[in-house]
Parts: structure tokens; sequence; C-alpha cells
């Protein structure tokens, strides 16, 4: 519920004051009530007369803005200053001047935000392409109507559309402008209504006419055999997809891809971009990839200006000595906004009610309403020549006997029969008859009759005409089609936005844009991890480590190196080397638990390094069987982070070891036993977790295996006695290794 507090005012002698009963009372009102009451309306006017655009291509502010500029002659006459448009357009227009001048900034030439500007504008008026670039005051500037605007209003005087009060009832403004060519398609329009949007993109204007003539002689044409695709302003290339275009055609819903325009200046080394999407900036694109090169992601750049000047959009890369310039802009049309996607919603207004619709339904509506439009100028011109026929049939009349008139003139006594007498004398109605008697006397002549009742039987045929037009749709299309062929042919212009095929390109994979370099890598056996450069480590080596903790693994690696973290429940967590931020010895360092996921009281007992996957880990168990799983069964084709069922779970796990080929291994138990064996004579399993075969025989009631290690050269020469040919073996009595242990731990 909401409460309403009504404004307190207190009675007063002073019969001039009015009394509002019940002022000052709370009134409980529900809040869906108060919801329509005030917020509808609200959302209605945003919809209906502000944001979505209609049948003609504009929204409100637009065509008041141009019928302002067509009413004060800017059509044909020199360009005036824009304070004095804005003041003119805030007659219909009352939103304020920094509104009215912002949408006249979009429809300039000077803006490049339309494929066919309206307004012909001199000064600076920014651009579309850059964020920064801020126009001129409208107090600099000076604009008139572009020829095409010409087409716009087009018979807008011989009632084509209706026209409306302006907000305080003191002049007329038209509810459409009699577009000859579908305008809603051929320029951009963006719109952000309560609850919806609008976003149609443009086309070109001899396609989009070339397409709307093949409609109306074929309903069932295939739009895009004429209509290839969108065509913007700021050019760059579309990543042709048909089967989107056919969505976006079909639904008026979709996303196109565009790419940059550029070229390689082999003599400087150096990539010039000097088109980009219309959905971007240059200030974006700068931003992003100076971030990137911050960021260590991009490396091959040295250094980036802006050069847009006069002639148009110029960004220019300098690259390092060997870049290669292909590569590089393939990284930065994934990374960067070079490459771009314009989002379609073509959401226009159809008698009031918003309306997404396909193109195939735009253009029929817009045919529809062309159709209206030609039919009222039709009928306007027939009324006009109808009346005008009817005139001149009242002087040919007279024709018959022009002393007769001068006479009834001459004789009548009262000016005000003078009409009434005419009207008797020649059969005549009250109008040829006023006509008649407002001929100069000049005028009453044989000759000036002859010539003004030749045209009878012109006005006569040009009368049928017109009936026969109005009474047949296919005739009025006739005239829509030969209105649209010369507008292309007088208005047309090659495309800007030329198509790119991605299927002319050979399959690849993404770049890995990961910087690589060299690092050191530390686990300890508490979970602590730490990704040391050799500069930082050579500064300070001395490692820093919590209280009864000691370094488990150390690895040389690189930045893209792939790591595998085993944990004690079976479990293998799957990242990379990059995904550690680099640190200094005198850290403690990630804790790999926290930073990976680990679940509850889940441990770190083993770190793979690998960037290839090759090789073997030997997985040690308790009761003496070892398993040999090669590498390659953890890796996966999607970026999968964790795998369960890493090793077998059935016996304790004593050690994991990673060879990249078969060497010589040692095992103890806690019996003091031991063997040597080459893991040439395990089988590789494909299963993760498989338990592996028996490696060492456990004869004691008790016994486990206690140590697994590898054997350098040396370390084998001296221990030959324990060295077994088959597997299983119970192995020698090993009280002499103490030592040895320790050193090969």
């Amino acid at each position: 519920m909401a409460r309403k507090r009504r404004d307190e005012q207190p009675k007063s002698a002073n019969p001039s004051n009015a009394y509002i009963e019940g002022a000052g009372l709370m009134v409980e009102e529900r809040i869906t009530d108060t919801l329509r009451k005030n917020f509808m309306p609200y959302a209605m006017s945003a919809i209906v007369s502000r944001a979505l655009p209609e049948i003609d291509g504009f929204k409100p502010s637009h065509r008041k803005l141009l019928y302002t500029m067509y009413k004060m002659g800017l059509l044909t006459g020199a360009r005036t200053k824009s304070a004095n448009v804005v003041g003119q357009t805030m007659r219909l227009n009352p939103h304020g001047d920094a509104a009215i001048y912002e949408t006249m900034v979009r429809l300039a030439r000077g803006n490049e935000s339309l494929l066919h500007p309206y307004v012909d504008s001199k000064g600076n008026f920014g651009k579309v392409y850059s964020r920064d670039m801020a126009y001129a005051a409208p107090r600099y500037t000076e604009v008139r109507l572009e020829p095409i605007a010409g087409e716009l209003f087009a018979d807008i005087d011989k009632e084509t559309v209706d026209f409306v009060p302006n907000y305080d009832n003191t002049t007329q403004e038209p509810t459409l402008l009699p577009a000859t060519f579908p305008s809603v398609l051929v320029n951009a329009n963006v719109g952000i209504a309560v609850s919806m949007a609008s976003n149609v993109c443009p086309f070109n204007l001899a396609e989009v006419c070339e397409t709307t003539i093949a409609l109306i002689k074929n309903p069932e044409h295939d739009l895009l055999s004429t209509l290839k695709g969108p065509d913007f302003p700021t050019g760059a290339f579309m990543l042709y997809d048909e089967e989107e275009l056919r969505k976006v055609y079909d639904t008026g819903r979709g996303s196109i891809r565009l790419r940059s325009k550029w070229n390689y200046d082999k003599s400087a080394n150096c990539i010039e971009i000097t088109q980009i999407p219309y959905s971007t900036t240059v200030e974006a694109i700068m931003e992003k990839i100076v971030e990137l090169v911050k960021a260590g992601k991009i490396r091959e750049i040295s250094y980036l200006r802006d050069e847009t000047d006069i002639n148009g959009l110029k960004l220019t890369l300098d690259l390092k000595r060997g870049t290669d310039p292909d590569k590089l802009m393939q990284k930065l049309y994934r990374m960067t906004p070079l490459q771009d996607t314009v989002s379609c919603n073509f959401n226009i207004l159809i008698a009031g009610m918003p309306k997404v619709m396909g193109v195939r339904e735009i253009l029929e509506e817009w045919i529809a309403f062309r159709t209206e439009c030609i039919r009222r100028r039709v009928f306007f011109d027939l009324h006009k020549k109808m009346d005008k026929l009817h005139l001149l049939e009242g002087l040919e009349k007279i024709l018959l006997d022009i002393d007769k008139a001068i006479k009834i003139v001459r004789e009548t006594e009262e000016e005000s029969e003078v009409v009434s007498n005419l009207m008797i004398g020649f059969g005549i109605d009250n109008i040829q008859a006023e006509y008649v008697a407002e001929i100069k006397l000049r005028h009453l002549n044989r000759e000036y009759i002859l010539k003004r009742t030749e045209e009878i039987e012109q006005l006569r045929r040009d009368i049928a005409e017109m009936e026969d037009i109005l009474k047949d749709v296919k005739k009025i299309r006739r005239i829509m089609t030969e209105e649209l062929k010369k507008v292309a042919q007088k208005y047309g212009q090659p495309r800007r936005t030329l198509f790119y095929d991605l299927t002319d390109e050979p399959e690849s994979t993404a770049e890995d844009d990961t910087p690589d370099y060299p690092v050191h890598l530390f686990l300890s056996a508490e979970g602590y991890f730490k990704k040391i450069t050799p500069q930082s480590l050579r500064m300070s080596s001395e490692q820093k480590l919590k209280e009864g903790d000691t370094v488990m693994q150390q690895k040389n690696a690189s930045n893209r190196t792939e790591l595998l973290f085993f944990t004690d429940q079976a479990q293998v967590y799957k990242t990379r080397a990059s995904a550690f931020d680099d640190t200094k010895a005198s850290v403690l360092g990630d804790f790999v638990p926290v930073k990976l996921g680990f679940d509850d009281g889940e441990r770190v007992r083993y770190m793979a390094v690998t960037d290839d996957y090759s090789g073997y880990l030997l997985f040690c168990f308790s009761n003496g069987k070892i398993a040999k799983v090669p590498l390659s069964a953890y890796a996966t084709k999607t970026n999968r982070k964790k795998l369960a069922n890493a090793y077998s779970a059935k016996d304790p796990l004593v050690q994991i070891l990673f060879i990249t080929e078969d060497c010589d291994v040692l095992l103890r138990s806690t019996n003091n036993r031991a063997i040597v064996f080459n893991t040439a004579m395990l089988l590789p399993k494909t299963t993760r977790d498989s338990i592996g075969v028996q490696v060492m025989t456990l004869k004691a009631r008790g016994a486990k295996i206690e140590e697994a290690s590898i054997l350098t050269a040396e370390q084998y020469e001296s221990m030959q006695k324990y060295v077994v040919k088959n597997i299983p073996a119970a192995g020698g009595m090993a009280k002499d290794l103490e030592i040895a242990g320790q050193m090969t731990l």
C-alpha cells in the first residue's frame, strides 16, 4: 500500500484563495494503482512519443527538427547558424536546446553517423567513431538540408500525411514524413524506451530500393539476392554469415560481426587502421590495446598513436622487429574491439504500437504506407484539377457571348447582384460566376479565353487517368517503382562495408596469447606454491616458509607450463603457471587448496609439470604395486579444471614419480628390504585409477612400501645387488641403504 499526502492549505477568508476540500489528509492507495496512474503513462510516452522510430524512419525529435528546417526554407536556401534552427525547433520540441542540437549533430554530414546525412553541415560536428572529439557549440556551426531531404518532404503539402497541433496549439506538424524511399532501413536508428529498445542497422540505399521494387513485383522475392547485407557509415568488413543474415531478415533480431580495415606499411614497419566497426570508437580500441600491452599479453607493439585528421580516421601501430602483422591482427581481432558485434533489434512503431519485424515485414509495411501517401496525393491533385475544370467550364460558356457578359456587369446596378445575374444569364453556378466576375477587364478578350479553355480537354484526360489510378493499386505501385528507381539513380552510392568470408581462411587454432618466459616453481609440503622469475631468484634465493614446512618440489619451467596438482583424495586439479602471479622468495606464496578450490580437508601430494603431456606417472602404493599411467591420460579437449579418479584409492599411495623415459627405480619396504627395477618391465595402463601390477613382494606381516625414488646412473652402479630381472621380487636386506636412501630423497 502507498500513502499519498495532499498539500495542506489553510482556510482563508479571502475568496480569491481557493480552498481544497480534504487537503492534508493521508489517503491509502494500492501501489499497483499508483503505478498504473503515474508510471504507465510515462512508459507509454517514452515508447510512443520519444524513443522508437516509426515507419518513415524517424523518431519525433528527428521529424520535428527536419520539418522546422524545411519550413525555414533551408532545402534550397543558404546555410544558417545552427542556433537559429535550434530556436525555431523549440516551437515543436520543447525539450531544450541541448537535446535538439544533439539530434542535429547526429543527422549532420560532419558527424558521419548516417549513410545518407539529411543535414549539410559546416563546422565541427564531432565524429561518430570518436568518443572524445566534442562538437562545437551551435553558435559556431552552420546548417541547411541536404538535397536527399527533399525526398522526405515530397508532396507533404498535398495532404499525403496527417498533421496535428503542436504542444501549445499554435501551429501544425506532420505525424509522419512521406519519404519516397524506405528511409527506415537506409539510416541507422537506436532508441532505448521503457522495457524495450530498438536498434535498426543501415542498409545500402540502392540495394534497398532494388529490393523494394523486387518485393512489389514478387512478394516471395529472396531478399538476400538483392539486399546483400547491412552497410555501415564507418565501412569496415562484415564477416559474412548467411544463416545469421537470414535470421535478421526473417525475425528482426540477430547480430552482425564487423572487422576493422587495415594495411601494412613495410617501409615504416607499422599497421595503419583506417576503418573500424560502427559499434566502437578509436578511444575504446586504444585503451584496450594499452591495457593488453601493460598486462604483457601483447608484446609486438612498440608504440600506438591516433593520426586521425581532416582526411579521416587513422590509427597507427608501430611494430617491433620481426613481428608478423597478419598474426598480430588476428590476435587483436580476438582481444580488442577491432572486431566487434552490432546487435539488431528492428523494433518499430506501426500505428502507434511497437513491433519487432524482419526486413521483409518492414518493407511490406513501408509499401503499404507509401501506397497510402501516393493515393492521398493523387486524390488531392484530382480535386484540384476538378475544381479548375469546373471554373474553366464556366469560362467556356462566356466564350459564346463575351458582349453579353460585359453588358450584364455594366447594367447591374448593385455590385452584390453581379454574381447572381451572371449565374442567371449563362446558367453557371456561384463558384463559376465568382471566377468570371473576378476576371480583369484586360482579359475579357477572345484570345485569353480560348487559351484558358484549351486546357479543358487535357484536364479531363488527367482527371480520368487519376480516377483510374485510385481504382487500381497496381498503377499506384507502378508510380512507387518509378520513384524508387529515380531515388536510387540520383542518390545511390557504392557499398562502404564490404564482405569477408571466414570460409576463405585456413582453419587454425586460436594462438596462445599468454606471455611466455622462464620461471622457477616451488611447492612446499604444506601446499604453498611460488612462481619466481630467474631475475627475482638471483636477487634473493632464501625461501620463506611456515614453521615446520619444507620445499617438497622445485621445477624449472615456463609461464605457459601446464600444472597438475594431485591430492590425497585421488583427484587432480589442472591449471597453468600463468594462473599464479609472479612472486618473490621472501613471501609464503599461494596456498594451492584455496587458489584452486580444493574440497574440504584435501591436501596436495604431488605437482606434475608438462608442456605437451608426454611421459609417464608412476603411482607407487604401500602394498608393493605400481601403476604406470601415461601423462596424456590427463589431457582433455575441454578446459576441465578438476578430474576425479586420478589414481587408485584402493591402497594408500606412497609416492608419485614422473618419468620421461624408462629408468631405474628403487623401492624400499618397512622391513628393510629393497629392490631396484627398470620401469620398462611395467606396461602402461590406459585407465587412470588402475591399481597397477605387483612389483615388490612383501612377505613379512605388516610390511609396506615406505620409499620410492628414481636412481641416477651413479646410484644405480652402487646398488647392483638389489637389481632384479623379473617382477614381482622380494629384494634383499637394505640396512646399508640408510644414507643412500636419504640421498635418493
